[in-house]
This record gives structure tokens, sequence and C-alpha cells, in this order.
């Protein structure tokens, strides 16, 4: 009996599909068969959806950026936590370890051979996030907390600090990434003018699980 799906269902059942397998075996490596023969549909059913595999990437990457939109709208929207803590928490649901993403996604990011992919992250995180990190700079900056002329390009900065620094930490010793999380929070303190250790205890604090559990 042939199953019919609406049209989002389907769709979403593909890019499903395509996020397992470009993260299993990296988007280069990963064809269309490969993808048909998962989920079982014909060929005219994936191009209905979608033009190419490079057209799936594009939504599968949408689709990730689209559930991390809705966590930092939340965490933007408490405005009962105090504005570093919520910066912090923001920092953290960037951080690989806080599983938002896909820990294979982001291993085959990283490796050369899915470059185009590593790109089209890199650039849709880029324009995407780093709004919110600025959102919340202005509003330290407007409780005199912290001063800056340049809310957006700090904002850049922490974020590709963030997506790729502490990317890399996973399975790193304790040790490390706590140098790591300091030499971060150091510079951020100075690229926002605050009083040295200002944001030590809270990051410090956050992020103290995750340096807990790196070995």
């Amino acid at each position: 009996m042939r199953i019919v799906k609406e049209a989002e269902e389907r769709k979403n059942e593909i890019l499903d599909v395509a996020e397992r397998l470009f993260g299993a075996k990296g988007f280069d490596n990963t064809s269309t068969n490969d993808i048909l023969n998962e989920i079982g549909i014909a060929r005219g059913t994936l191009y209905y959806h979608f033009k190419s595999k490079e057209d799936i990437l594009d939504a599968m990457i949408e689709r990730m950026i689209g559930r991390m939109d809705r966590i930092l709208e939340e965490i933007v929207a408490q405005k009962e936590i105090p504005v570093l803590q919520r910066l912090t928490m923001m920092m953290l649901a960037l951080n690989a370890d806080g599983g938002n993403f896909s820990h294979e996604i982001l291993e085959q990011v990283h490796k050369p051979q899915n470059a185009l992919m590593h790109q089209k992250m890199q650039k849709s995180l880029l324009d995407g996030i780093t709004p919110y990190i600025a959102v919340l700079i202005r509003e330290g900056t407007d409780e005199g907390i912290c001063q800056t002329d340049y809310p957006e390009e700090v904002a850049e900065m922490t974020f590709l600090y963030v997506n790729t620094v502490f990317d890399d930490l996973m399975g790193c010793s304790g040790e490390e990434k706590l140098k790591k999380i300091e030499a971060f929070i150091y510079n951020l303190e100075r690229l926002l003018q605050m009083e040295r250790g200002s944001m030590q205890e809270t990051i410090i604090s956050i992020f103290q699980g995750n340096i807990g559990n790196c070995k």
C-alpha cells in the first residue's frame, strides 16, 4: 500500500534523513540516491520538494537556525534574569556541548572535504545569531554595565569565538577548557570595556557543568 504524506511532513522526513546522512558521511560523500534509498521514495518526489542536494543542505541549515532562533528569543525575553547571565546562557546554547546542534554535523562541518557545508553553516549562523547577541550587548550598555560603540561587531567576534574555539573543545581536558573559557572572558571584558572579573563568576558558574564533563 502506497503511503501518501502531506508535503510538509515529507519535506521534513527528507531533511531528517539528509541531516543524519550528512552527519555520518559528510555532504560530499552523500548522494541523492543515498537519501532516496533511505526513505524509499521516487526521485520525482525528492525533486518536487528540493531542486538539488545543495538545496536540501540550505533547507537543513535553515531549519537548524530556526530551532536556535526560538531558543535565543526565549533567552532575550527573560528580562527578570540579569543581562550578563542571559548573555552567558546564549553562549552556552551556541556551544556544541549544549546539544542544540548535532555533534555529527558539527564534526563534519570542520572537515576540509565539507568546505561548502562549513561555509554555508558559518554564514547562516553568523547572520542569524549575532543580532541576538547584539541586543543583549546594547541592553548591557543601556544599563551602564558595559560600553562599546560597535555592538554588532563585538557580537560577531563573540559568536565566532564561541562557534569555533568551544566546538574544538569536545573531548578536551577540564584544565584546557577552563583556560580557554578564562581567556574568552578576559578578552570579552576588554572588548566591552568592563572591569576585569565582571563576567568571571557568571560565566564560569554556568559553564561549570560542562567543564566537569570534559575528561
